[in-house]
């Protein structure tokens, strides 16, 4: 597995990422924990070879959840928000 690989983990799918996606010709994606924003770009740059013009990150907190009687933590990540240069574009649902 490449590095590249390695930093991008999974792309988010959500209703508002979906309208970033839309409006802003935006796409966003679950990191590794340790990339910064230059390694991100450099990946996504990689893997889908589009043109990036800014990226931001976004440290996501564990949330407190239970199932049940039992407390526990949902996991921590990190989200990449990455804005495309103009006539560039990601088709997440087709890329595998």
């Amino acid at each position: 597995m490449s590095r590249a690989r390695d930093i991008i983990i999974r792309p988010v799918i959500t209703e508002k990422s979906m309208h970033l996606t839309d409006d802003n010709n935006t796409v966003t994606f679950v990191v590794a924990k340790n990339a910064n924003k230059t390694e991100v770009k450099l990946a996504v740059e990689e893997i889908f070879k589009v043109k990036v013009e800014r990226v931001n990150t976004i440290n996501v907190r564990a949330k407190k959840a239970r199932m049940g009687q039992h407390e526990g933590f949902k996991s921590s990540y990190k989200k990449a928000i990455i804005k495309l240069a103009e006539g560039h574009s990601i088709d997440i649902f087709e890329e595998r």
